[in-house]
């Protein structure tokens, strides 16, 4: 079953078409001007047939995102990327080891929580824009910004379609 579903699902590109793509950015340089912290945000509509045969599951694939994208190299390691499988309709947040031990695992369940509910409401860009606010809202608790000293942007805010 999930074999097939990697095979018919619907391009990420048909849910986030451009402009949706560009005020998903927006939201991240909202949310990150009043934090320190860094968000990225990638969608893939399906695995490559031959990570489905093999068992590749979505953590994994966002860990290596993570990864390829260099979420992870940020000054103050406190990068998050909200990664979302279309065709596993999975959602994972890799953070940071700076935001180990501050956060915790069901807090970041609770963001993909958020980003699941409007997902089946058919709502995919409200999905990702209350995600990046929900990572914010945590960022900004254990990154503040600093008045007088501002932060640079680190990673792209444009989301990334990996397809």
């Amino acid at each position: 079953m999930r074999f097939f579903r990697h095979l018919f699902t619907r391009s990420a590109r048909h849910l986030f078409p451009e402009d949706s793509l560009h005020r998903i950015a927006d939201a991240i340089a909202a949310g990150e001007s009043r934090h320190r912290g860094e968000i990225l945000f990638a969608v893939e509509s399906e695995l490559p047939a031959a990570m489905v045969l093999r068992g590749v599951q979505a953590r994994a694939r966002a860990e290596a995102a993570f990864a390829r994208l260099r979420a992870w190299d940020t000054e103050a390691n406190n990068g998050v990327l909200i990664y979302l499988l279309l065709a596993d309709h999975r959602i994972e947040i890799v953070a940071d080891r700076g935001l180990a031990g501050r956060v915790s695992p069901e807090q970041w369940r609770g963001v993909c929580l958020l980003v699941e509910e409007r997902m089946r409401a058919g709502e995919p860009e409200q999905a990702v824009v209350r995600g990046i606010e929900a990572v914010s809202d945590l960022l900004a608790t254990h990154f503040p910004q600093v008045d007088g000293n501002p932060d640079r942007d680190e990673l792209p805010n444009l989301p990334l379609i990996l397809d």
